[in-house]
C-alpha cells in the first residue's frame, strides 16, 4: 500500500527527549518558541547554547543519585585515600560501573584525564564526601 500525502512522517521534536534536567527544559522551550532559532542568527551557531544546557543540567538533574552500596563505598574509600595520579584502566572500569549506576549514565573509558576527573572522579567524589560525614 501506499501512503497518502497527508500520511507525512512525524517530525522527531525535542518534546520525544526525556529531559535529563533543566538545561533540556530550557533548550525545548527556546526552540517551542522559535528564540533558539533568533539566538543562533544573531550570535552564531556557536551562540554558548551547549555550554548552557550542560551547566544547567549539572546544577539542576531531574533524577536523584542513588546510593552507594557497602561494598561501592568500601571500593571508593580505598580509592579515594590512596589518591593515585594514574587510574589503571581495570580500576577506572570498576569506579565507572559505580558511576554509571549511581548517577544513571552509560560513560564509558576514556584516555582523556580531565574529561574522567571532570565527570566520573569529581561528581563521585562529592557523593563519598557525604558518606564519609
Amino acid at each position: 500500500m501506499q501512503k497518502k500525502k497527508s500520511e507525512k512522517k512525524a517530525k522527531k521534536s525535542t518534546k520525544s527527549i526525556k529531559a535529563k534536567g533543566l538545561g533540556d527544559t530550557v533548550e525545548q522551550v527556546l526552540e517551542a518558541t522559535g528564540i533558539a532559532k533568533i539566538a543562533k542568527w544573531v550570535l552564531g551557531e556557536d551562540c554558548g547554547c551547549d555550554k548552557r544546557k550542560q551547566i544547567l543540567n549539572d546544577l539542576y538533574p531531574y533524577y536523584k543519585p542513588q546510593c552507594l552500596t557497602e561494598d561501592e563505598f568500601t571500593y571508593l574509600d580505598k580509592y579515594y585515600t590512596d589518591n593515585k595520579n594514574v587510574v589503571q584502566p581495570e580500576v577506572q572500569t570498576d569506579v565507572l560501573k559505580i558511576y554509571n549506576r549511581v548517577f544513571h549514565q552509560k560513560a564509558s573509558l576514556t584516555s582523556c584525564s580531565s574529561c574522567y576527573k571532570k565527570t566520573v572522579h569529581d561528581k563521585l567524589k562529592n557523593v563519598y564526601k557525604e558518606y564519609k560525614k
